[in-house]
């Protein structure tokens, strides 16, 4: 088995450049690792890969699940584990490679069994969050001290979802975790991260927001906002989709919804690295921003592993 190679990076870093070239120089299918990636209604505000770069190398798991199913880390690492089994056997290199820390840890260290929540407590969770999220933050910081550890603040998201598993279970997020087994044995996969400059990656933001709006994101936007799912739905949670909802009712300009998706996904990135420095510990860092500076190390690493 040719062992698999994980890559992760804030938005904006080039991921999707350097994982078509590992697939053409390693023979390798490339499997998306990013959340919002996986919505086929968000393929302009989620910069997923154009008809070009899919026809580069072998894609998977984008653009596969409806806007209306809240998919979860759990169907997505049931879904990675069926690609990367298929793209073993057929004695290729499976190159997992996204935004979603949470995706990648899930493979390398297991995803920890939480009990299903019934959606009375997760109603009550994100109802708490979007009325005093203040209030909500400290109960975390109270009765679940490690998971705290592990949220930002305004992670409205991630507080409401400690918060259901406390609601719904009495047990904090935290009592659950370290109880999984990994997906990927040791020795089966070399896993990167890749951390440019901070404000190179800000300004790389910056100039793809404003592409994306001429490239068509704010008529996808008003499509999915014309079908009336639940704001908490995680694809109406995609950077920029709040703010142009917020335009399309009245109470934005458009000016401002596009200077708000901008700062929505720069602090993002931001939290992206610092998950990067305080999760992905034992990982190599690449903060070179030369394609083949990036190949030439991720190939080092991966030989390293081993082949065969």
């Amino acid at each position: 088995m040719r062992p698999a190679i994980l890559i992760h990076g804030p938005t904006a870093s080039g991921k999707t450049k350097l994982a078509i070239a590992l697939a053409r120089r390693l023979d390798g299918e490339i499997v998306n690792a990013d959340a919002m990636q996986c919505y086929r209604d968000l393929n302009v505000l989620t910069a997923r890969p154009d008809a070009e770069e899919l026809a580069a190398a072998p894609h998977n798991l984008f653009g596969h699940v409806d806007a209306a199913v809240r998919h979860s880390a759990g169907d997505w690492t049931k879904e990675a584990t069926v690609e990367i089994a298929r793209i073993s056997a057929a004695g290729k290199v499976p190159i997992l490679v996204g935004g979603t820390g949470l995706y990648l840890m899930a493979l390398t260290d297991g995803l920890s069994e939480i009990p299903a929540i019934e959606d009375q407590y997760r109603r009550e969770a994100r109802a708490r969050v979007a009325t005093d999220i203040a209030g909500a933050w400290a109960e975390i910081q109270a009765r679940d001290p490690v998971t705290a550890q592990r949220i930002e603040p305004g992670d409205s998201q991630r507080i409401a979802r400690a918060l259901e598993v406390l609601l719904a279970t009495g047990q904090p997020l935290s009592h659950f975790h370290g109880k999984a087994t990994p997906i990927l044995a040791q020795g089966s996969w070399a896993g990167v991260t890749l951390t440019p400059p901070r404000e190179t990656t800000y300004a790389r933001i910056d100039v793809r927001v404003d592409k994306m709006i001429k490239a068509g994101a704010l008529d996808e936007a008003r499509t999915l906002w014309a079908r009336g799912l639940e704001r908490d739905c995680p694809a109406m949670r995609a950077h920029g989709m709040p703010g142009f909802c917020d335009y399309f009712e009245g109470r934005l300009s458009l000016g401002d919804a596009i200077d708000r998706c901008k700062r929505d996904t720069r602090r993002y990135a931001k939290r992206q690295m610092t998950w990067i420095a305080h999760q992905f510990t034992l990982w190599p860092r690449i903060p070179s921003e030369n394609l083949d500076v990036r190949t030439r190390v991720i190939a080092d690493v991966w030989e390293e592993v081993g082949v065969g």
